[in-house]
């Protein structure tokens, strides 16, 4: 019951974090972030599309992948896409609050924020799915850092994205990427997750 406790726990937090990350400092400025959410924030930019209801849509056929091969990834991500999905949407309204930064640092900011989410679910045997979920996936069959895996994953969108917005966009959106990546993989090194396990 305990461990179910914690892992919801990290689930509304890392949900919170993205929710944050993305409606007040990667919207306002236009500005991409990799996997399922960089091309939920396309769909956003072009069409005026919910950024959470594309991460579910487009995360429908990973998981349905991870149901024939990693079940218990299945399960264990399938929370945090839908919750995480729903506050990202719930709180598009906060956007009109963002804070007046340069773009620059709100890229880093956004990032740090968004991988702050991503890596707490992460610790947690938890995710939001999407490309994270195709992330674990990998690191597990390869045996690689789940962060490096979600960088890579993240520069092919955002070398896609980069055709249909500025340049500006593309160099915020990898700066944004980097920043996403490094929280990731620092929240998830053995050393952190060693800190964080007696804090909690």
């Amino acid at each position: 019951m305990k461990v179910l406790y914690k892992k919801m726990l990290a689930i509304v937090v890392g949900s919170l974090l993205l929710a944050v990350g993305i409606n007040l400092f990667l919207i306002p400025d236009r500005v991409l972030d990799g996997g399922v959410i960089g091309l939920g924030l396309i769909a956003n930019y072009m069409w005026n599309i919910k950024v959470g209801f594309t991460i579910i849509c487009i995360s429908f056929p990973i998981f349905m992948l991870a149901w024939f091969t990693f079940r218990s990834y299945f399960y264990n991500s399938l929370h945090g896409l839908l919750i995480s999905s729903f506050l990202i949407d719930f709180f598009s309204n906060v956007r009109a609050y963002h804070f007046p930064l340069d773009p620059a640092i709100s890229s880093i900011v956004g990032g740090i924020f968004v991988g702050g989410g991503i890596g707490y679910m992460l610790r947690h045997q938890t995710s939001t799915g999407g490309t994270d979920l195709l992330a674990q996936m990998i690191a597990k069959l390869f045996k690689l850092n789940v962060g490096f895996v979600i960088l890579f994953i993240d520069l092919a969108v955002i070398i896609a994205g980069g055709y249909l917005f500025s340049a500006q966009t593309l160099m915020l959106s990898i700066i944004t990427i980097t920043s996403v990546a490094l929280t990731t993989m620092l929240i998830t090194s053995n050393r952190v997750a060693a800190l964080f396990s007696h804090m909690e």
